[in-house]
């Protein structure tokens, strides 16, 4: 396996492996008889960021390690990759969000026939607001995922010590995630919601209710407008 092939590849593992420990650590704090259950939203941020550090040092030496759509769209705009890659590393982070969740689902699965809370049982899966106002949400996430894609860029433009990228992009997610991560769980990357929530629709959860389709849009316009407008806004600066 080489090449573009090879890119592609990474960003399926990168994001199952993503979206394992991120959802890992929401079913941790989630789930009855867990026994991290009620440790917090912190919790929650510190294992998210941890999550996006272990899985991008895992695939970047295969390829860019963006393992998220709104990433890719916002690359792909700035110039940093070419157009012919932006729909396969698309879809390859959407599957690789499925296996991912598919895997927590796996790795808890005493604690969902003991978990009678729908909404705890979804929210391990995918994202929901706090206060549900769509298009307030939507803005939530396009300014949260502005400023991830806008540091992202600006990253490369900074020499870091050999192996520290990704500590610093984790160092990021846990501050998006501890600022702006109340009022919609901070999906800030579509693949990371869009994945799991098709998971909570086809497996055979126990206990499981609807995986509201009504509001997963928001989770995906917001992001992909948001790395949309940075790579916009990166292009006007010399």
């Amino acid at each position: 396996m080489s090449g573009d092939t090879l890119q592609i590849f990474s960003e399926f593992l990168g994001t199952l492996i993503l979206v394992l420990l991120g959802n890992g650590v929401v079913a941790a704090v989630s789930l009855e008889k867990s026994k991290a259950q009620g440790a917090g939203w912190v919790v929650i941020t510190l294992g998210w960021g941890a999550a996006v550090t272990i899985a991008v040092y895992a695939s970047s030496f295969m390829g860019p390690a963006h393992l998220n759509p709104a990433v890719t769209l916002g690359m792909a705009v700035a110039g940093n990759i070419g157009w012919n890659l932006v729909a396969p590393f698309i879809i390859a982070q959407v599957l690789g969000g499925i296996v991912g969740a598919a895997l927590v689902w796996i790795t808890y699965m005493p604690h969902w026939e003991a978990t009678k809370d729908e909404a705890a049982i979804l929210g391990t899966f995918a994202t929901g607001p706090a206060i549900r106002s769509p298009f307030a949400n939507m803005i939530t996430e396009l300014i949260g995922t502005f400023v991830l894609v806008f540091a992202l860029l600006a990253f490369g433009r900074t020499t870091f010590a050999d192996g520290m990228n990704p500590l610093v992009v984790g160092v990021l997610i846990l501050s998006l995630g501890l600022s702006l991560g109340g009022p919609t769980g901070y999906a800030i990357n579509p693949a990371r919601d869009l994945g799991p929530r098709i998971a909570h629709q086809i497996l055979p959860i126990a206990n499981k209710g609807e995986s509201d389709w009504g509001y997963s849009w928001v989770p995906v316009v917001g992001p992909m407008l948001g790395g949309l407008l940075a790579a916009l806004v990166w292009g006007l600066i010399p």
